[in-house]
């Protein structure tokens, strides 16, 4: 009988034991597939950013539909993947083709009925216009939508900070900062070839912005000057601030040995009589180069730089 017993509670032990294993093994079968499903990241919303004016920003919730109010926001929006996001876009944009099947919303004056019509979870305006359009931007406030003003980017740091501010916003962070580096690092790459051309070699280069009357240039403290110290290049007009208006004797007195133009003027340029002993139009030195690429603050700038680079120094940029 003692045995019998001892029998049962064997048995019982065994079954146990057994039951326990089985379920254990179970879960331990499963963990393993657990870890192998492909994780999805998602952005942790709300999230809330400091934009152009210094102001807090909340967005409650991932954006499924923006409104952009200038064109580098606009780009920026295309390369972080937002594409399909885009519903409304400022009469101004011609980059990339896909913006013209995108609802216009107006020029540097937006039709604020058309960007609330549109039902927008989230606005991008720009600081170099928000001070202008502040009543139209509030309307859109009360209205309930979110606006984000971009930083007035004046640097290529500038550009990469409202990239950032932009992949934040709408939760593609990780994009942003491969956008970023990907600049950096084709940049550091120009400016390291750059390196080999001495300083006695250096163009001076002379950048026209606008042509006669009112002749404008790039100076220090714009995207052009920084190009050009990038490629090794010395802008004439590098001890003006920002886009300064000169004159025309000023501006043959520099004797550039290239010159740029931003407008599509080369040719009015090589035909100016005043202009005909400046080295670079007696070389024909005088080129056209796509205004968006050197001043529009977006990723594209890179390619700007490239231009230059390729255009003013073609033996060491091929």
């Amino acid at each position: 009988m003692k045995k019998w017993k001892q029998y049962v509670m064997l048995l019982v032990f065994i079954l146990t034991f057994g039951f326990l294993f089985g379920c254990n093994g179970e879960n331990a079968s499963k963990e393993p597939a657990k870890k192998e499903e492909p994780k999805t990241e998602q952005a942790a919303f709300p999230v809330t950013v400091k934009d152009g004016l210094g102001e807090d920003v909340t967005i409650q919730s991932e954006p499924k539909k923006i409104v952009s109010l200038i064109p580098s926001n606009t780009e920026i929006a295309y390369a972080l993947g937002l594409g399909d996001k885009i519903v409304g876009v400022s009469d101004f944009d011609n980059y990339p083709e896909d913006v013209k099947n995108k609802e216009k919303i107006g020029g540097l004056e937006f039709n604020v009925e058309k960007v609330i019509s549109l039902k927008p979870d989230l606005v991008l305006a720009h600081a170099s216009s928000a001070h202008n359009s502040k009543d139209g931007l509030q309307q859109l406030k009360d209205a309930g939508i979110t606006v984000l003003v971009v930083h007035d980017a004046k640097t290529f740091d500038d550009v990469y900070h409202s990239i950032e501010l932009i992949g934040k916003a709408t939760g593609t962070a990780d994009k942003a900062q491969e956008i970023i580096q990907n600049m950096k690092t084709k940049l550091e790459a120009i400016k390291e070839k750059a390196k080999q051309i001495k300083e006695k070699d250096q163009a001076k280069v002379w950048v026209e912005i606008s042509p006669a009357p009112e002749i404008y240039t790039a100076g220090k403290g714009t995207f052009i000057d920084e190009m050009l110290q990038a490629i090794s290049a010395k802008n004439v007009a590098g001890d003006l601030e920002g886009w300064p208006m000169v004159t025309e004797e000023k501006a043959v007195a520099y004797k550039p040995d290239v010159i740029i133009t931003t407008y599509g003027g080369a040719k009015q340029v090589l035909d100016r009589p005043a202009w005909k002993d400046v080295p670079a139009v007696k070389n024909k030195r005088v080129y056209d180069v796509n205004t968006d690429l050197v001043s529009r603050p977006g990723p594209r700038l890179i390619e700007g730089v490239e231009e230059l680079a390729k255009t003013i120094y073609p033996d060491i940029f091929k």
